[in-house]
């Protein structure tokens, strides 16, 4: 099937982060949503662009987050490292489909909370090829909101 798929999609032929343009760092108060319904975007309240889920504000100082989030996404099935920028912090993941091989992108910055001990997420999750991921992306997120609320406390 990933064969059948790299004829029309080329970064289906790859692992990995094989395929894909080398990530850089992005500021995510830049971030243009594309008028698709194949991204999703988790922030905290207020954030801009409008974020599809809120993320809580977590009490971890924000380096621990970021260390906690990184470990999250390295026991995730078929995510790989992209680029990390830890003095940002910021981390880039490609996240590969079971069947196809279909790369998708996720985006993962730590934003300091009030104070030094509190940190905000901001999460945004986009498919590379195609226009409608099928709520593919919306679900990862909350997944992954869901595995850092079990090991990181938070204010909500």
């Amino acid at each position: 099937m990933a064969l059948l798929a790299s004829l029309f999609f080329p970064a289906c032929a790859n692992t990995g982060v094989g395929g894909l343009a080398p990530a850089r760092y992005l500021d995510p108060h830049t971030i243009i949503r594309p008028k698709t319904p194949d991204t999703a975007l988790a922030a905290p309240a207020g954030f801009a662009p409008k974020p599809d889920i809120e993320t809580p504000l977590y009490k971890a100082l924000p380096a621990t987050l970021f260390a906690d989030l990184r470990e999250l996404a390295a026991c995730e099935k078929r995510a790989y490292t992209q680029a990390a920028f830890p003095h940002r912090p910021q981390a880039d993941y490609v996240v590969r489909s079971a069947v196809l091989n279909v790369p998708d992108l996720v985006t993962a910055q730590v934003l300091a909370g009030p104070g030094k001990t509190s940190a905000w997420l901001v999460l945004w999750s986009r498919s590379v090829y195609g226009r409608s991921d099928l709520g593919v992306n919306r679900q990862r997120l909350r997944a992954w909101l869901a595995s850092l609320a079990a090991t990181v406390a938070h204010t909500k």
